[in-house]
């Protein structure tokens, strides 16, 4: 099998075009990467945050009883 990577010409130059779809496409993902972990890793790693330090402050707080 013959490997595609050095029938690639050297001098060749890309297409303005088609390299700023690419570097459009990569930016998109990287995006939709950062969402997805600010949605299902960050948000619910700081709401569990504050539920136990809330649950930490009931806990130490006495009730007064009249």
């Amino acid at each position: 099998m013959e490997n595609p990577f050095k029938k690639i010409l050297h001098q060749e130059e890309v297409p303005a075009v088609l390299k700023k779809k690419v570097i459009n496409d990569v930016a998109m993902i990287k995006l939709t990467i950062d969402v997805a972990d600010l949605f299902v890793i960050k948000y619910p790693n700081t709401v569990e945050s504050l539920l136990t330090l809330n649950s930490k402050k009931n806990k130490k707080k006495p009730k007064d009883k009249d």
